[in-house]
């Protein structure tokens, strides 16, 4: 059982990095890093892969070594969109392990602090039957990796269909039917959260959500927060992200990410609408809620 009562002690809000997920095409540390740089990131998320798709590389040595040096920046890998390891089809499942395998053995040749993947649907046959297919799948997949790779780090979706979780309190089952490994952390997508139906458009409902991720999860599992706006309004089960402060959500509520026990201190990286102007606004516009806090 996870302590629950766990929340870490709050830094200083300066301490809490701010940053994107950022192109890699044509490089990933000669693109990706100048793009973070040219928008003022100081962390970052990259795809390793086709994030459409399930072709794999083994990456560009040179590229990865010049990822890893950058140890003052906090780096994230997100996992192909396919992967679903709670689905009935054999095949999906199959690809969805390999897929994954990739994301975190690629996310540990650049030094990347995690590797975000959805938490996928049961597609049908209901939530207990998709959570028993994910253990007989996931565990065996992080028993046999160890401590190689980066954590799997589990992103609640936005409560469409028959995904295996949403809300804060879907992660609890999840974590459950994994036995809480201990390679298995959360990145919280805010636009999600809202979408499942926390209403965190307020200071009060963005703290009453993190408050509860610290009750049922414990705040030693975040790793990772996608500091998204919503173009769809609360409960509506829609994934459609915004800019900062353009969205339902509003700017007002980011706040509390940076004042919350439960989430100071854990990077936000940003994945809302580009390209390079919008991003940049975003990310002076954390700052500034950061500077704030």
């Amino acid at each position: 059982m996870n302590n629950t009562e766990q929340q870490r002690p709050r830094p200083p809000a300066e301490r809490t990095p701010v940053g994107a997920h950022v192109p890699v095409a044509g490089g990933m540390a000669t693109k990706g890093l100048a793009y973070a740089e040219r928008i003022g990131a100081e962390t970052v998320q990259v795809f390793v892969s086709n994030p459409r798709g399930w072709a794999t590389n083994d990456g560009d040595p040179a590229q990865d070594a010049m990822m890893r040096e950058r140890t003052d920046l906090p780096k994230f890998v997100h996992s192909p969109y396919l992967i679903n390891p709670g689905t009935p089809n054999e095949e999906t499942a199959a690809k969805s392990l390999v897929s994954l395998e990739h994301a975190l053995r690629r996310g540990a040749q650049i030094g990347a602090l995690g590797v975000v993947m959805h938490t996928g649907s049961a597609v049908s046959g209901g939530r207990e039957a998709g959570l028993e297919r994910v253990r007989t799948r996931l565990l065996p997949l992080l028993e046999g990796l160890g401590e190689d790779v980066p954590p799997v780090l589990l992103e609640p979706m936005a409560g469409q269909g028959q995904v295996l979780c949403a809300t804060v309190d879907d992660l609890v089952p999840y974590f459950e039917a994994l036995d809480w490994h201990p390679n298995v952390g959360v990145c919280l997508d805010t636009a999600h959260l809202f979408a499942a139906g926390h209403d965190i458009s307020t200071v009060g409902g963005m703290r009453e959500a993190l408050d509860r991720f610290g009750e049922v999860v414990g705040a030693d599992r975040l790793k990772l927060i996608h500091g998204n706006d919503s173009k769809a309004p609360c409960g509506s089960n829609k994934d459609r992200h915004e800019n900062i402060g353009k969205g339902h959500i509003g700017a007002a509520p980011f706040a509390e990410l940076f004042r919350h026990p439960v989430t100071a201190g854990i990077p936000v990286t940003l994945e809302t609408p580009g390209p390079e102007g919008p991003h940049a606004e975003d990310v002076t516009t954390l700052k500034k809620l950061r500077a704030e806090a």
